[in-house]
């Protein structure tokens, strides 16, 4: 009796062992930007929703104000928000491994050249600034982008320098960044 009792003990126990070990620490940790990310954007389609709808317009007047207004709102419902809320010092020693990989890889070669090619973007970024206009949007290498995780389309990744920066596209405010992520 006392044997079957040990014995069940431990196969109930076996289940909730394996449940707290995640299988791949990595994944664990992309679900765990996954899940900043797609918090951000809910509480953003939230404030976005108490603006006045953006009409079809040629008016760049018009397109800057509500750009402005999206930005005043999220940087007023951010205020508290930090450089490590999203890239947190575990997601960020993710993404430098998968940045790491593909700078090592078959098409690290052409990554660099990319690169080099592009109008170096050099400027201090901070949360909850706005992206400067007179500085120039330096696009993502499309390999390099291939080994992030993706990203929803309010959202995108741009490089400042060897900084990862992730913007978001309609308010053109700096959500995070993470320094020092390009070798």
């Amino acid at each position: 009796m006392k044997a079957a009792r040990l014995v069940f003990s431990v196969l109930c126990a076996v289940p909730a062992c394996l449940a707290q070990t995640p299988v791949n620490p990595h994944s664990a940790i992309l679900q765990d930007f996954d899940k900043r990310v797609s918090d951000y954007v809910k509480m953003r389609k939230t404030i976005e929703g108490k603006l006045p709808k953006l009409k079809v317009t040629p008016s760049q007047a018009e397109i800057r104000n509500h750009e402005r207004a999206l930005a005043d709102m999220l940087r007023q419902a951010r205020q508290s928000a930090a450089q490590g809320d999203i890239f947190t010092p575990e997601i960020s020693a993710e993404f430098r491994r998968l940045i790491g990989i593909t700078m090592q890889g078959a098409d690290a070669a052409r990554i660099k050249g990319s690169l080099k090619t592009a109008e170096p973007v050099i400027l201090r970024v901070a949360v909850n600034d706005v992206y400067p206009k007179q500085a120039p949007l330096q696009s993502t290498p499309p390999t390099l982008l291939l080994n992030l995780p993706r990203l929803p389309p309010e959202l995108e990744y741009r490089l400042v320098g060897r900084t990862l920066v992730l913007r978001d596209v309609k308010s053109n405010l700096i959500v995070d960044f993470m320094a020092n992520a390009m070798p």
